[in-house]
């Protein structure tokens, strides 16, 4: 469980830090777009070198960004045997009786792991760098147009962060969980599929039962603060754009702009 490294905030003194919350998030959904962008391996190495270079920025630990990989091992490799199995273009590499493996199944793994740790990068690097208080305060913001529709933009953007804020309790809460039932003799990794199946459930019960015991406490204790839901509140802490967040926005666009003449250009010369 302490391989989650998603929510959590690292506080720290870097330049990445210091960033307009409003302008990582704007940074962030150009790059995932950027990511989904048809360039190729070309573009994804662009996109991974920007993020070593915004990591060593933000003082973040190697260990720590590949904690973050861990995860989504079992996804990756899910995806790799599904796509080995079903996919069925380009030229055959080898042959194992009456499965082969072709180079297109291959390379659409790659694609598909390679997107993922992307986006596993970028947004351990916004909720890294990034206090949950900020990430509400950006997130209202950003959401404020859509006030004229009378759309809730500050619940929205209180909930994201609540979200985001209590992965970590929760990931701990599992963990003290496993501990407590371990003592018991409950066997987490050892035993038939049955067993498995009632040691998960014993895991999954009472984590759920602390979750709605969390929220239940959260609402009385926002109750008592005099919360309610919808109503016109003022900020103590007003955010400003200076000039390190203009630029990051305008280079932001300016990559995302280029990956999409790139990928048009790379279209035309494929249909050639």
């Amino acid at each position: 469980m302490n391989n989650i490294t998603l929510g959590k905030y690292i506080p720290l003194d870097s330049p990445i830090h210091r960033l307009d919350p409003r302008a990582k998030i704007v940074a962030m959904f150009a790059l995932m777009i950027c990511i989904f962008i048809p360039t190729g391996f070309y573009g994804y190495a662009v996109i991974g070198a920007l993020l070593v270079i915004c990591c060593i920025a933000a003082k973040l630990k190697v260990s720590y960004v590949l904690r973050s990989f861990k995860p989504m091992l079992v996804m990756m490799l899910f995806l790799s045997v599904v796509n080995a199995f079903f996919i069925k273009t380009g030229e055959p590499i080898f042959t194992i009786k009456s499965f082969t493996l072709y180079s297109g199944a291959i390379t659409q793994t790659l694609y598909i792991v390679i997107r993922l740790m992307l986006m596993i990068v970028i947004t351990t690097l916004l909720t890294a760098t990034t206090k949950p208080l900020d990430m509400t305060l950006g997130i209202e913001d950003l959401l404020s147009p859509l006030q004229k529709l009378h759309f809730p933009t500050h619940d929205v953007a209180m909930m994201i962060s609540l979200a985001l804020r209590f992965i970590p309790q929760l990931l701990e809460e599992a963990e003290r969980i496993i501990k407590a039932q371990a003592s018991r003799g409950v066997d987490m990794e050892n035993g038939s599929l049955k067993e498995k199946i009632r040691a998960i459930l014993s895991l999954i019960v009472p984590l759920f039962v602390s979750c709605f015991q969390k929220a239940d406490d959260l609402a009385d204790a926002m109750e008592a603060r005099g919360y309610v839901v919808g109503a016109k509140r003022v900020r103590y802490k007003q955010l400003k754009f200076r000039f390190g967040d203009v630029m990051t926005i305008v280079l932001v666009n300016v990559l995302l702009a280029g990956f999409i003449t790139a990928a048009i250009w790379m279209g035309k010369n494929n249909a050639l």
